[in-house]
């Protein structure tokens, strides 16, 4: 117990193709490659080494193959199911998933200067969310997590948005503020819940990989 603590370990899955090709993936289902599977191997040795990461309630994961590919180890080595939960899924981005930066630019110029211009309400074409919409899904999901595992610590891997939208909503960075704040695949990031409201412990923690990837933006 944590005196009445909730905490959220939050994971971004491993690194993929996509990932180093600066492809958008959004919900398209990509698997890992072998690097990013020898990331999630090391993430779950983490557990093992790590006092900090003791007594885990649960292992929750976003239901796309690159995200649950990286629970799974981790969920082996805690002895624990691993949970599929679509609502930590990565945001859509619409006509943009499966484009490289560039190829947007010569097709979607305007939803591009768009989309990079963080406005909250605008929903990319194609069927994809809005970063408003996207932020609410991902807030209700942890709170969900906090109102299930309350004073526990339990394990979320998601993606490089839901990421962002954590510590946004952690660390009360506005929607159309700029990111500073790192997105590294595999990555160890915790946020807490004191029964009113969600702050920051640590993040961007990959001492267990030596290095990782991290998108200029979060797309996938």
């Amino acid at each position: 117990m944590n005196s009445g603590r909730t905490t959220i370990v939050l994971i971004r899955h491993g690194v993929t193709d996509w990932n180093q090709d600066r492809r958008f993936q959004g919900q398209i289902d990509i698997a890992l490659n072998a690097a990013g599977l020898r990331q999630a191997e090391m993430t779950a040795a983490r557990f093992a080494i790590d006092a900090t990461l003791a007594d885990i309630a649960a292992v929750h994961s976003s239901d796309l193959a690159r995200a649950s590919q990286t629970a799974e180890p981790i969920a082996r080595r805690l002895g624990l199911p691993m949970q599929l939960d679509a609502s930590l899924r990565e945001r859509h981005y619409g006509v943009f998933q499966g484009l490289t930066g560039e190829e947007i630019v010569r097709r979607h110029p305007e939803a591009w200067k768009r989309w990079l211009a963080r406005e909250p309400g605008y929903e990319l074409p194609g069927g994809g969310e809005s970063l408003v919409d996207f932020h609410a899904r991902v807030e209700r999901a942890l709170e969900g997590l906090v109102a299930r595992y309350r004073s526990r610590t339990v394990v979320a891997v998601a993606h490089g948005g839901v990421l962002d939208c954590a510590f946004r909503i952690a660390s009360g960075l506005a929607l159309e503020a700029a990111r500073h704040h790192d997105l590294f695949n595999a990555s160890l990031n915790r946020i807490e819940h004191d029964g009113e409201r969600f702050r920051l412990v640590h993040w961007g923690d990959i001492s267990h990989l030596g290095e990782a990837l991290d998108d200029v933006e979060a797309r996938g």
